[in-house]
């Protein structure tokens, strides 16, 4: 009997969790400091630097859909997706240290070009190491809550990274002698790029690919059909565009905060903490119990409930005192804690819900439309507020006006609660509760049996993964 839906051992989701805290050595370096590395370190305006991340991060969103259409076109001996962690991790961390570096020598528009090839290469390698990664997750297993666990695991690693760079980096580069603070960049992402590469290796160790797919490699029509008929998918992202957008409009968006609201640089650390421990990784560990309790799908209302609420008490007090302000933002981040954690688990279980609709497993190109709506909502919330700033007169390292200060503190509040009140409309008419994923999963198990009953390929190949997962098939 197939048997897809063991639960994993700690060890094995730690270890797949340690695959994200290398994506975010350079995914979290751009959304924490890249629009402020670009306007008050490489000299590029407000403006540009808005154009530029907006056109290169919608560029990268439609690479993933190449990134996952070669992921689905793959079969190794080492599986579709861990050879990725290990041959296209390399260019990325090499291009990781390449973007924090915008040569002084350059004129205006020669910055922009520069940072504007450098960062669009950045996010295509991106694209074939995190898609592959992310479509990982659903084949090492289907059961619910090993998939909550891998969510809530990379969850807890990512908020840990943010929390540790803006601690170790954040604390440095307040100050204005740009070549100091361009020093600092340069020696930490070279450190970082290093590290990335130990820990790809360490996720590619950890992980193992078991869930059996019929078809191994779809053709690209066959693959675009079932993505048509994956309305779960639609919805999801169509949720997680919005709720992407608050995310990163509030992590763009706190450098300036910090520096000209509250005219502190040094509390940038604080916010942080705020923002990815106690609002991110302490969530984590709750989401596997709510998703028992609730849902996966009332998971994510609940938490886009609590941030909606918690971003409008944020910008109330933003203007009045910081750590009051905190404790808005620490509100806010705890429902966002738990609809980003567990939107990770709705994903993978798309996958299953496109299976069901056509036959076909694509794992690949369903998490590139995912990624996809998780760039998009990258380049909305990270390139508005500067558009926003910039519309009401921003200018780098002076003291700003009023008009300018009350845009910092829309974009980073009032912006972030519009986006989830979008996404919590989209998410209540989502199809996919878990009794209808329960209900999915037997028809499925049910229609690989019946092939595996005229296929002997199949069931040969059925029996060898069943037999792979026997020393992990106990109680996670």
């Amino acid at each position: 009997m197939e048997n897809n839906s063991f639960k994993l051992k700690w060890p094995t989701i730690i270890g797949y969790s340690l695959g994200d805290v290398a994506n975010n050595f350079a995914f979290a370096m751009g959304a924490l400091f890249l629009l402020s590395y670009y306007t008050d370190v490489a000299g590029v305006g407000a403006a540009a630097a808005g154009a530029l991340l907006l056109g290169v991060r919608f560029f990268d969103a439609f690479a993933d859909l190449l990134a996952g259409r070669v992921v689905d076109s793959v079969n190794t001996r080492w599986g579709k997706f861990r050879p990725f962690l290990l041959f296209a991790s390399i260019p990325l961390m090499i291009i990781s240290v390449l973007v924090f570096y915008v040569p002084s020598s350059l004129s205006h528009t020669g910055k922009v070009i520069y940072a504007t090839i450098t960062y669009a290469g950045l996010g295509l390698f991106y694209s074939l190491v995190n898609i592959p990664y992310g479509s990982l997750a659903t084949a090492m297993t289907q059961d619910p809550l090993s998939r909550a666990r891998l969510g809530a695991g990379r969850s807890i690693a990512a908020s840990l990274t943010f929390v540790v760079l803006a601690f170790v980096i954040g604390s440095q580069i307040g100050g204005s002698d740009v070549a100091s603070v361009q020093a600092t960049y340069l020696h930490y992402t070279i450190m970082l790029a290093i590290a990335g590469l130990v820990l790809y290796f360490l996720c590619f160790k950890s992980t193992k690919e078991n869930v059996i797919r019929t078809v191994a490699q779809p053709a690209l029509g066959v693959s675009l059909r079932t993505v048509k008929k994956n309305h779960a998918l639609i919805m999801l992202c169509g949720g997680a565009l919005f709720m992407l957008t608050a995310t990163f409009a509030v992590t763009a968006t706190g450098m300036f905060y910090v520096r000209y609201v509250v005219g502190d640089p040094s509390l940038f650390t604080v916010m942080v903490l705020v923002q990815m421990f106690i609002g991110s990784v302490l969530p984590a560990f709750f989401v596997p119990s709510l998703v028992r309790r609730f849902g996966k799908k009332n998971t994510f209302l609940i938490g886009a409930s609590i941030g909606f609420i918690g971003y409008l008490l944020f910008f109330f007090l933003s203007g009045w005192n910081f750590f009051a302000a905190m404790a808005g933002l620490c509100v806010a981040s705890i429902g966002m804690g738990f609809a980003m954690t567990v939107m990770w688990a709705l994903e993978a279980d798309t996958v299953e819900y496109g299976e069901y609709q056509t036959g076909i497993r694509i794992e690949g190109l369903t998490y590139s439309l995912f990624s996809l709506t998780r760039k998009c909502g990258q380049a909305l919330g990270g390139s508005i507020p500067a558009f926003i700033m910039g519309a009401a007169g921003y200018i780098a390292n002076a003291e700003q006006t009023e008009e300018v200060i009350f845009s910092i503190r829309a974009s980073i509040a009032l912006l972030p609660a519009g986006a989830i009140a979008v996404s919590f409309l989209i998410m209540l008419f989502y199809p996919l509760t878990d009794a209808k994923f329960a209900q999915i999963m037997k028809e499925i198990t049910a229609r690989r049996a019946a092939k595996a009953a005229e296929d002997p390929e199949t069931q040969a190949a059925i029996n060898a993964v069943t037999a792979s997962q026997a020393p992990q098939s106990s109680q996670a």
